[in-house]
């Protein structure tokens, strides 16, 4: 009982650490994504992680959502009013905290420093989103999603979150850099139709996602040469603007969700870098706070001179 006890709990370590690590390799490719272009825009030229920005934008995203799908199923059965408090009130709390503390901050750079303006603001910001708060804002009804399709039939609903991806993409939104649509001019609408397949991929494909993972760890060598093929061909399908073509995105979106997934499980194998697993365990407050500190440096440094190539 005793060695059983013990093999299963290195199995569940071993299984969180890799996806600490892929969601710290996302939230960092996120923030690189924000600091790269708020820089550039304030200079007014790019620099030299705009093409490494522009390359992971077919699977920044849906590789957050991939993820966050993993294990939801786990909580699915759980009383309606447990579900509600864990996985939506939760994630509604923080978004509307943390739109609150921005709003705050920028208050002056926006003029909202009257109350009669601050407050419609504050609650126009709770239907859209301000910058990248839409995340926060989006999650919970992801988490809706899933319990209400749960008695479907999971080709079904891949299906028709596959359509709706499909319908979102054909009004591509935020340029080279950023993977968004314009379809309803609504960003929680839009975003949900563009998102929702990769989260319910991740929830469906749990087992298939968990197995590749550690087939990865049993073959690095093969592993590594299949991330080096995968990476090329990304890079010449980005140049190409395949990876804008709708459709297209969603195979780009999963290709690259378990390309990290890969390099996750590498890394998790050698256990490198701890801090960017702990990046991944802070995934969320990350998300939704860095904005803050981020501008601060952006400002201290373009005031002082000290850099001036973005």
């Amino acid at each position: 009982q005793g060695d059983k006890r013990g093999a299963n709990a290195a199995s569940r370590s071993q299984r969180v650490a890799w996806v600490d690590y892929a969601k710290g390799l996302s939230i960092i490719l996120v923030v690189s994504m924000h600091s790269a272009l708020g820089v550039g825009l304030a200079l007014e030229k790019t620099g030299w992680l705009h093409p490494a920005v522009a390359f992971a934008k077919p699977f920044r995203m849906p590789d957050f959502f991939l993820i966050a799908g993993l294990f939801v199923g786990r909580a699915l059965n759980w009383p309606l009013r447990r579900y509600l408090d864990r996985k939506v009130v939760h994630f509604a709390y923080f978004f509307a905290l943390w739109t609150l503390i921005i709003l705050m901050a920028k208050s002056g750079e926006l003029e909202l420093t009257d109350p009669r303006a601050f407050v419609p603001a504050f609650l126009w910001s709770l239907v859209d989103p301000f910058s990248s708060l839409w995340f926060g804002q989006l999650l919970p009804f992801l988490f809706i999603a899933a319990r209400l399709l749960r008695g479907t039939p999971p080709l079904a609903s891949i299906l028709l979150a596959a359509v709706l991806h499909i319908l979102a993409a054909l009004f591509p939104d935020g340029g080279q850099y950023a993977m968004a649509s314009r379809m309803t001019g609504s960003i929680p609408i839009d975003a949900f139709c563009l998102f929702l397949v990769y989260f319910l991929i991740g929830h469906h494909g749990r087992a298939w996602i968990l197995a590749f993972a550690a087939w990865v760890e049993r073959r690095p060598s093969l592993s590594l040469l299949g991330l080096t093929v995968w990476g090329v061909a990304e890079w010449c399908a980005v140049a190409r603007g395949l990876t804008e073509i709708p459709g297209l995105t969603l195979i780009f979106g999963l290709l690259g969700g378990l390309a990290m997934v890969a390099v996750a499980s590498l890394i998790a194998k050698v256990r490198f870098a701890p801090w960017l697993a702990y990046c991944g365990r802070h995934s969320l407050p990350i998300y939704l706070s860095f904005a803050l500190p981020m501008a601060a440096t952006r400002i201290v440094l373009l005031w002082t001179g000290v850099v001036s190539d973005p």
